[in-house]
This record gives C-alpha cells, sequence and structure tokens, in this order.
C-alpha cells in the first residue's frame, strides 16, 4: 500500500499553491490597474483570505518585487528554449521578440522599479543577472554564427528592448505594432550587400569602348567591337600578317642604322 502523505506535505503544497496563485493574480491585476491595487483585492481575487497573502509576501514592495523576478525567470527559460529549438541568429531575434511581446503589457511595474531609487533589491537583482547571462550567450552564439553585427553588445540589446515595449504598447493596432517591432530589430542583422557603391550596368557597354580602336590600324576598316576579350586591332589574319612584316621590317632598319 502506498502511504498517505503526511499533514505537513499536504500544508506545505498548498502553501506553494496558495504563493503561486497569489502571484499570478498579482501579476495580471497590476498590468491592468497598476500597481494601485491593494492587497486585500488581490486576496479577494485569488480567493484567499488576507492573511495568506501577507504570510507570503509581508509588503506590497515584496508583492511587487516577486511578480517582477518572476516575469524574468520566466524570459530566462524563454531564452533556454530558443537556444535549444533555432538556430542561433532565430534564437536570438525569437527570444528578444517574445521579451517585447510579453512585457509590453507591465509598463506600470517598470515605471515604479525605475522611479523608485530603493530598486533593485537582492532577489530581483539575481534574477536580472540571470537574464543578462542568458542573452548575452544568445548573442554570443548569434556573433559565432555571423547572424548579427558583430559591433552589438547586450546592453544595445537591452535598450532595443525598452524601445520595443514602448513601440509596441503605444500602437492601438497589435499587428502594426509588432511588425514595427521586427522592423527595429531587422537593423540589427547583417546587411547582404555589405559594398556601398552605385549600381552600374555594363551588359550593354562594350568592355573597351573607350580605349579600343574603331577601325583597322592597317587598312582603316571598321571594326566589330566585342563586350569581352581583348580589343580587336586588324580586320583579319591578312592585315594582322602585313602589319606583322612591317614591324619586322622596320625593327631590322632600326637595327642597322
Amino acid at each position: 500500500m502506498t502511504a498517505a502523505p503526511s499533514a505537513g506535505h499536504a500544508g506545505r503544497a498548498d502553501a506553494r499553491r496558495n504563493r503561486e496563485l497569489v502571484l499570478r493574480t498579482a501579476m495580471r491585476m497590476f498590468a491592468a490597474e497598476g500597481l494601485g491595487v491593494p492587497l486585500g483585492r488581490i486576496a479577494q481575487r485569488a480567493g484567499v483570505g488576507p492573511a495568506t497573502v501577507y504570510r507570503h509576501f509581508p509588503s506590497k514592495d515584496v508583492l511587487v518585487e516577486a511578480v517582477f523576478a518572476e516575469h524574468i525567470e520566466g524570459l530566462v527559460a524563454a531564452a533556454d528554449r530558443w537556444a535549444a529549438r533555432a538556430a542561433p541568429g532565430d534564437a536570438l531575434f525569437g527570444f528578444l521578440l517574445e521579451v517585447i511581446e510579453k512585457s509590453a503589457g507591465r509598463q506600470h511595474v517598470c515605471d515604479a522599479l525605475t522611479a523608485d531609487q530603493g530598486w533593485p533589491r537582492a532577489v530581483l537583482t539575481a534574477a536580472a543577472q540571470r537574464f543578462r547571462e542568458a542573452l548575452e550567450r544568445l548573442l554570443y552564439d548569434a556573433k559565432q554564427a555571423g547572424a548579427i553585427r558583430a559591433d552589438v553588445q547586450a546592453d544595445d540589446l537591452s535598450a532595443l528592448a525598452v524601445g520595443g515595449i514602448a513601440l509596441r504598447s503605444a500602437h492601438r493596432n497589435r499587428a502594426r505594432g509588432t511588425r514595427l517591432v521586427r522592423l527595429l530589430l531587422d537593423g540589427l542583422r547583417i546587411p547582404a550587400v555589405t559594398k556601398n557603391e552605385m549600381f552600374r550596368d555594363i551588359s550593354s557597354v562594350p568592355r573597351h569602348e573607350t580605349t579600343a580602336p574603331k577601325h583597322c590600324v592597317e587598312c582603316g576598316s571598321r571594326l566589330r567591337v566585342r563586350a569581352t576579350g581583348r580589343p580587336p586591332r586588324y580586320c583579319g589574319p591578312a592585315c594582322r600578317q602585313r602589319a606583322h612584316r612591317r614591324r619586322r621590317v622596320a625593327s631590322t632598319a632600326s637595327a642597322l642604322t
């Protein structure tokens, strides 16, 4: 027979479920209404008593930190998934797009952390460090694969992600907002053409148009100019032979004088 779970084990499992329930509820309410939501309303929406909330999160600041750290840990897990299932370049750009999409509705929390000089705290600092390490790994792999510009740094990607979140959040049409974010990220890719040169169509211009003679130097007949190869100087073999004999005679006469 299988032993029934002890009361202590069941109690710990219930406590973990309650903490997770409060955390998820707070995450949704903060995103929708801002950080002014009282803990009592969060407890009511989660279906638990206020004492349960305070047992896990003694203050609003502790709950806000836990919500944001949980979000960041989810992004770290997303980075690992992208690295495992996609080519390096696709993994990096897919991850950045996911970061922007998942963070677009959490501007209230971001603003609070920016405004409060008491941040970051220990839990949030540790989560942020894991995020940076995951981002740097994806960036390194993408550079090794030649999928991203060599001068891009992790701080650049973080700044672009913040800008992408603001762009995505401000656009009324989600599809168009996502399209603009993709255009923003595409600027990081290595361009297919590396030389910035004017295009010149030479298909209809003879290769030796400016330097080749237009008439046979021996008989004066008009020559047919070819687009490739050495430019012709004679109209045919006969003129070529006559010119060769003339040069040989002139060379001999010069040597005798």
